[in-house]
């Protein structure tokens, strides 16, 4: 067989394939981002300044960035689904040795392991779906992809606040070790062979300058964030990534076998497909960020009630993203898009009128549009990315779509963080760095100017989807 979609044996298993690429597309989202509400206990147990505690999470992120590009074109080369299952076995492993409380050194290494099997299963998911699926249920399936990393990027809080409720820290990692082996024994039985090689070069130095662009970057946006981003180092930083960005464009555009052809640009349905995605994960994580602010320290609800407030987003994007999925794939993605960026928008703007009376209902039906608007954009979206590129180019194309959407949680996390206190330091008069007992307007005037934001933010996105739309269609 030349392709998944003519293998009758393939076809009877597509929904056990997807089962095995779902279970890893949640845990290595989720691993994102669970971790954050341990830190605290983590920084406690291992005697360690919060600051540092938090590489714990940083590390995890800017290695799976760094690495993203390079998994997809590898998983083109060599297999997708052989890259893919490579990745389940390094993330099981690195998720062992995470729980254990032996060392800071050790946990940060652990940590590397797991993005490095993470890098490659997210950079390959979807390249995964776009060839098992048939192109009438592949809206449907990346729909599902796309629930999937709703639930494994904002759930992590809610999750992980009641594991710490009656477990030790390691068990935020260890949870991943019977699910991970599941997956394999799964993804052995179910996952077909590959059937499509490339037999291109890996760019080598293309990888080193992306590399040296995303950790220097990063590195400097984390650590910038704690001494300020006026710093000399941290200014290196920026200079480095940016001369190594360049370098990097100039390989990609000097070598025969280029790990990103920049050509996937001049296609403006895959470009704005991806920009889209990207902004509305930086969206996306405002929310994730401010969010338990808002309910815990602001309105005083305990850590448990608000998780499970928070989790009305995930779940109803679970419930929403395939059925719109499946609905693009009857009428056309792009006025679906449209409408879940359209609600997006709203709820942005319901986000600004928050105060410190807002019902409680009225937070929980924002909170819940706010996974319906998701769940109807992010799967036609997918759908264009995936479909927008050559098969001989799901790979990568699938590293970037991953990529996109991590890069977005960073700038999120960062962006986010950077706007709240800036416009609370300028109201107060002075630094302001964290939540200020006993002032929680403070905190709303800045809550507001941060969501403010991000609506100028979605109204770009609406716009150049609009766009996309008119432009396509003719």
């Amino acid at each position: 067989m030349k392709n998944y979609v003519d293998d009758p044996h393939v076809q009877k298993n597509r929904w056990w394939i997807m089962t095995a690429v779902g279970m890893f597309t949640i845990m290595s989202t989720l691993d994102a981002s669970i971790v954050n509400i341990a830190l605290p206990v983590i920084a406690k147990d291992m005697r360690l300044p919060m600051n540092l505690a938090e590489w714990t999470v940083s590390i995890y992120l800017i290695v799976i960035c760094a690495l993203l590009l390079l998994m997809g074109k590898l998983g083109d080369i060599y297999g997708k689904i052989r890259i893919f299952r490579m990745g389940e076995v390094l993330f099981t492993i690195g998720s062992l040795f995470a729980g254990f409380n032996h060392s800071f050194v050790m946990l940060l290494a652990a940590r590397v392991v797991q993005a490095l099997g993470a890098s490659m299963t997210m950079a390959n998911s979807n390249g995964i779906v776009t060839e098992v699926f048939p192109f009438k249920e592949r809206g449907r399936a990346l729909g599902m992809i796309g629930s999937f990393v709703a639930v494994g990027s904002i759930a992590g809080p809610g999750l992980g606040g009641l594991i710490l409720g009656v477990l030790p820290w390691g068990y935020i990692f260890w949870i991943n070790v019977p699910l991970g082996i599941l997956a394999i024994i799964v993804g052995q039985v179910v996952f077909p062979k590959d059937i499509d090689h490339s037999e291109a070069n890996i760019d080598w130095p293309g990888f080193v300058a992306f590399a040296l662009f995303i950790v220097p970057l990063f590195a400097g946006i984390f650590i910038g964030q704690e001494i300020g981003f006026t710093r000399p180092v941290i200014l290196a930083m920026f200079a480095v990534a940016i001369i190594a960005f360049g370098a990097f464009i100039w390989i990609e555009q000097h070598t025969a076998d280029p790990m990103l052809a920049l050509s996937l640009f001049a296609n403006k349905e895959f470009t704005i497909s991806l920009f889209a995605g990207f902004l509305i994960f930086v969206t996306n994580f405002f929310f994730n960020v401010i969010s338990p602010f808002y309910l815990e320290n602001a309105r005083g609800l305990s850590a448990t009630t608000a998780g499970y407030m928070l989790m009305l987003f995930p779940i109803v994007q679970v419930i929403v993203a395939p059925l719109s999925g499946s609905l693009s794939d009857k009428i056309g993605p792009y006025v679906i898009t449209l409408v879940g960026l359209l609600v997006i928008l709203v709820v942005q703007i319901g986000y600004v009128t928050l105060s410190l009376t807002t019902p409680w209902l009225l937070v929980c039906v924002i909170i819940a549009v706010m996974g319906f608007g998701n769940g109807a954009f992010q799967s036609p979206n997918n759908t264009l990315v995936m479909s927008a590129v050559a098969p001989k180019d799901l790979g990568i194309a699938g590293g970037l779509n991953a990529l996109a959407r991590n890069m977005g949680m960073v700038v999120g996390i960062s962006a986010s963080t950077t706007v709240l206190y800036a416009a609370m330091s300028r109201e107060a008069g002075r630094k302001v760095t964290t939540f200020v007992a006993g002032q929680p307007q403070l905190f709303i005037n800045g809550m507001h100017v941060a969501f403010s934001v991000a609506v100028v933010m979605c109204t770009i996105t609406v716009l150049l989807t609009a766009y996309r739309m008119i432009t396509m269609r003719k």
